[in-house]
């Protein structure tokens, strides 16, 4: 289809986080064409609301019939609505037009805890309720649409978003991203389904800027949702591009309070609107990362005074390595989708069986030896993920890419007059980075065309290869007793 044509129906932010100045920059980020009414003017920063301003109820039936009666609507967001006579005018508005996709994010509770609105406009929100056909609360809105006291772990937060969605007859988005630890967890809860809870994990962006993502989050579902026509594929697309938004939210450096997420930070990074899973997988691995380029292994192949001998043990179990990695490779070949991927795994595969092997046995200067374990679980892995699928199989085989060419990378700078150049030299070759790239490419092409479950699966076969290929570099020391137990260095 088109672009969908979304209206936000909500307040303002002056400073652009958060009410329609959000909603606007999050439909238009996510593919929509966005429309807004106003219904409050509202002084605020990234510090706090000093003010608002409502304007007429009769103005505000006037801006909804402006757009109503000229454009075909395809979705619309509603966020705060305050007044009662506002409430009323938007529930009636929403009787006579009935557009195809309402999204509600029940604008009622500040971030410090305090009720925005009256009891009496809180009453009225009643009649807005059921035209939507998903409610995005967080969990202290959540509470006050359940009659309760806010949740405090996860099972209460769905009980409470199984009542309000058997009283009103509406779908719940339930958010915990108030609730504590690493994972945040969203649920698409629908008391009518025979799947009444339906969830989705993301890890937890450690930041300052998240202002606005209650507005950002439900708007980019409202544009989604005339596209997939599936809640939970709508849920899932928008919260995976918020949890990249928030990862670059910082950066934008908005306010001495707490920032906006960087709406358009995947379009800018990579000019297309699929969020990268890749770049997720990677950020999620860093302390994982930053032991392996501390490791006493690689500090003194950087320095050259690594030992010659815990070299070719290295090598040794390498070109074993290689060898199983080409199989898999192969199998990838077979299990492509296109010509060009065929082609590409095809050609990586007899890389690893000529060049580089070639050069791993003379280095090692003899047969190799028996799989060491690491070596041994290393390639069950990559062969069993292969064996699950071609996302994981692509998944799995990333770490090996990309691990060798960002430490290659580092490496090169200090390499010259290295006894170990030649080794160095070849993982910062403009031609691995390309490769590297492109698997990058066919991971997150594979990845945004999966269902969240097969992703999951997808990120669990690229953490365990990116484990396995940390403990690959620390073995060879460890088996000579050279290092002391590295377990605490280890995801």
């Amino acid at each position: 289809m088109t672009s969908p044509r979304v209206l936000s129906i909500a307040g303002t932010d002056p400073t652009g986080g958060a009410g329609i100045q959000a909603d606007l920059k999050s439909i238009g980020a996510n593919g929509g064409y966005g429309m807004a009414v106003v219904t409050a003017l509202v002084a605020q920063n990234t510090q706090g609301v000093q003010a608002v301003h409502t304007p007429p109820a009769p103005f505000l039936r006037r801006q909804l019939d402006a757009v109503s009666d000229d454009v075909e609507i395809d979705a619309v967001k509603i966020g705060m609505l305050g007044a009662p006579e506002v409430i009323a005018e938007v529930a009636a508005w929403l009787a006579r037009v009935r557009p195809p996709v309402v999204v509600i994010d029940p604008v009622m509770v500040a971030t410090s805890g305090d009720r925005l609105l009256s009891p009496e406009a809180e009453q009225a929100l009643q009649e807005v309720l059921p035209f939507a056909g998903l409610l995005t609360p967080n969990v202290p809105e959540l509470a006050v649409l359940a009659g309760q006291s806010p949740a405090r772990d996860w099972d209460e937060a769905m009980r409470q978003a199984l009542a309000v969605s058997a009283r009103w007859g509406v779908r719940i988005l339930a958010k915990g991203g108030h609730l504590d630890g690493d994972v945040v967890s969203d649920a698409l809860v629908d008391a009518s389904a025979e799947e009444s809870v339906r969830r989705l994990d993301s890890p937890r962006i450690r930041t300052s800027a998240t202002h606005g993502t209650g507005c950002s989050l439900s708007s980019a579902i409202a544009t989604w949702q005339p596209i997939t026509g599936d809640w939970f594929a709508s849920i899932d697309r928008s919260k995976r591009w918020l949890t990249e938004s928030l990862r670059h939210g910082e950066g934008l450096k908005v306010g001495r309070g707490h920032g906006p997420v960087s709406h358009f930070a995947g379009l800018w990074e990579r000019g297309g609107l699929e969020t990268s899973a890749t770049a997720e997988w990677w950020e999620r691995i860093a302390e994982l990362r930053a032991a392996t380029e501390a490791d006493p292994f690689l500090t003194a192949l950087a320095d050259g005074t690594l030992d010659k001998q815990a070299f070719s043990d290295y090598l040794a179990q390498d070109a074993h390595y290689l060898q199983g990695y080409a199989d898999v490779l192969g199998r990838l070949a077979e299990l492509a989708p296109d010509p060009v991927e065929r082609a590409f795994w095809a050609a990586a595969a007899e890389t690893c069986r000529t060049a580089e092997t070639a050069l791993h046995r003379e280095w090692a200067g003899q047969e190799p030896p028996a799989l060491a374990p690491v070596t041994r679980e290393y390639l069950d892995h990559l062969s069993a993920s292969v064996e699950n699928g071609y996302g994981q199989g692509v998944a799995a085989v990333l770490p090996c890419y990309w691990m060798y060419a960002d430490l290659g990378d580092r490496l090169a700078a200090q390499a010259s007059g290295n006894p170990y150049e030649d080794w160095i030299v070849m993982y910062a070759d403009p031609v691995f980075a390309k490769a590297t790239r492109t698997v990058r490419e066919i991971a997150d092409r594979v990845a945004a065309e999966a269902q969240p479950p097969a992703r999951e699966a997808m990120w669990l076969a690229f953490a365990r290869a990116a484990r396995l290929e940390r403990e690959f570099f620390a073995a060879p020391l460890a088996a000579e007793g050279q290092t002391s137990a590295r377990s605490a260095l280890l995801m």
